[in-house]
């Protein structure tokens, strides 16, 4: 996700009220070391490794906390999301946006993984966005922000999402903060480890999450489930291509279970640039990257046949 514009909907995600679900054996709660490596495995075959974001979707998703809703084009509860992948892409990963959840209520989280397990279908992550910062000046709004984050954890928890991609949001009263920040993300982090949820810092922001302040974050942190989430042209915004590819290419040292794979972005003005998917598949694999392929498209027009394009290119990639 790239485009600054989209960051002014952020709303505050909702508290869970009551218990959470049983998650899946893969998602056990880890009780001897937090600071164990995540315990989690990957797909091998090039398909089963890609998944396909919400976000692009976003117009056709109901959601009370979805501004981008398009009521001139035929809606979906994001329970139905799952279903709709398989039939037009034949994808069995998803990764749901935060923004797309029409409850956090957990009758409404029950009900989501009952209509995942029908479909055959894995959220392999949940794309987090917050209001408040984890660097605000504010302590009350970086513990809004930690807060904000370890609920997310257990929603990945009741859906069984292996990880989730926290939003490093703006501060208003303050440039990007690394101990703040890094004080931040330690706790959510030390939780999420309890929960065997990986969380993940994607170069997302060209403010608040350039990339190379993300790698800063996760090297000062230095725990086994905080990772990057390289994307492959959102640092591409700066108009800088060779930017992008060291961006993109020191996130991948840090990437561990999801990246975002699209081939342009638009920005604020609409000015699209492009990437090379070639070469941002090369960094990919020069890593030794093993995780998740989330489709990403993000740009204008319609999302279906592109994102087909997208499919077809990363399982040629990455066979």
């Amino acid at each position: 996700m790239g485009s600054i514009t989209r960051r002014a909907f952020f709303r505050k995600a909702s508290t869970l009220a009551g218990g959470m679900f049983l998650a899946t054996s893969e998602l056990q709660t880890v009780t001897a070391d937090s600071r164990a490596e995540p315990h989690l495995s990957f797909p091998t075959s090039p398909r089963d490794r890609i998944a396909v974001a919400s976000y692009p979707f976003r117009a056709y998703i109901e959601s009370p906390a979805n501004p981008d809703r398009d009521r001139n084009l035929p809606g979906m509860d994001l329970a139905e999301f799952a279903s709709h992948v398989v039939s037009k892409f034949k994808v069995y990963n998803i990764e749901p946006h935060s923004h797309h959840f029409r409850s956090l209520e957990p009758a409404y989280l029950a009900s989501f993984q009952e209509a995942l397990q029908r479909a055959n279908v894995k959220a392999v992550d949940i794309a987090v966005d917050t209001k408040d910062s984890f660097y605000d000046a504010d302590r009350s709004a970086r513990n809004k922000a930690v807060a904000s984050a370890k609920t997310w954890v257990d929603v990945a928890v009741s859906i069984g999402s292996p990880s989730i991609r926290t939003h490093i949001s703006r501060a208003k009263n303050s440039s990007p903060n690394l101990p703040r920040t890094v004080e931040s993300l330690r706790a959510v982090t030390d939780y999420a480890a309890q929960k065997n949820v990986v969380v993940n810092l994607e170069n997302d922001d060209l403010v608040s999450e350039d990339a190379f302040f993300v790698v800063k974050v996760i090297e000062a942190v230095d725990h086994p489930y905080l990772h990057a989430l390289p994307d492959f042209c959102n640092s591409m915004l700066t108009g800088n291509p060779e930017f992008n590819y060291r961006a993109l290419q020191a996130m991948f040292q840090h990437a561990f279970s999801i990246c975002h794979v699209k081939d342009s972005e638009a920005d604020d003005q609409g000015k699209l640039f492009k990437c090379d998917l070639n070469k941002s598949f090369d960094l990919l694999k020069s890593s030794g990257y093993r995780g998740y392929c989330s489709m990403e498209f993000d740009a204008p027009g319609e999302p279906y046949g592109s994102t087909v394009k997208l499919i077809e290119q990363s399982v040629q990639y990455l066979s």
